[in-house]
């Protein structure tokens, strides 16, 4: 029987994008007051270039074009520290409201700290979980795929790991340490993500695949 739910968060309750774009724009009104160039076009630049390039040396291509001496760090922490303006997918917040009562709910979450702390904190999400891992809070070594931020979930919860459940949305990372510990593994692939047409071997993929988390009591159900 399933006691614990624990939850991603980028791209599994949340759109990412939407704190991407919010950095974007952060990133963009200090160069432009700086530089008094537009803000929209250095924001659509900003966007090309994470479609055309992905993500890495997007202010470095910005400062490039526009001849901006710049330090690249100093705007990866502008970016890094806004305060995001994001929701919940409709389906979070319904799955929240309605498993709070039935569940232990945790979350696991990579990145960094503060960037992490702010996204969970703009979602107002900590009034439904019982327990929160952001991985950076202890080091590079408990990002995932280390199954330690899992295990001291299950050591919080005092539970065995088939009475856990994970959801997740990244194959790269999410899945493995479940598969090591023997937490049952759910991936949601939404319409838009980083990972929605990643598809691995079986060891780096979920037990479920799932494209709305309403599908998740479904689910519950058969583990019981």
């Amino acid at each position: 029987m399933i006691k614990l739910i624990i939850f991603d968060l980028d791209d599994t309750l949340y759109n990412e994008i939407d704190f991407v774009y919010g950095g974007f724009m952060e990133v963009a009104v200090f160069l432009s007051n700086k530089y008094e160039i537009n803000k929209d076009i250095l924001f659509k630049d900003m966007v090309e270039i994470l479609n055309s390039q992905g993500r890495g040396k997007i202010f470095d291509y910005i400062c490039e074009k526009y001849h901006f001496e710049e330090n690249i760090g100093n705007l990866v922490r502008i970016y890094r520290h806004h305060k995001p303006k994001i929701f919940l997918y409709n389906d979070a917040y319904e799955v929240l409201e309605k498993f709070k009562a039935k569940y232990k709910l945790g979350l696991i979450t990579d990145g960094y700290k503060d960037t992490q702390w702010n996204k969970i904190k703009a979602l107002n999400i900590e009034k439904y979980m019982d327990k929160i891992i952001v991985t950076d809070d202890y080091g590079k070594e408990y990002w995932k795929p280390s199954i330690r931020p899992f295990q001291m979930m299950l050591e919080y919860f005092n539970i065995k790991p088939e009475e856990a459940v994970y959801i997740g949305d990244n194959p790269n990372k999410d899945f493995l340490p479940c598969k090591e510990l023997g937490i049952n593994s759910i991936r949601i692939i939404r319409p838009i993500g980083d990972h929605m047409n990643t598809f691995l071997d079986e060891k780096h993929e979920a037990n479920y695949n799932i494209k709305s988390l309403l599908e998740l009591e479904n689910i519950l159900e058969e583990l019981k």
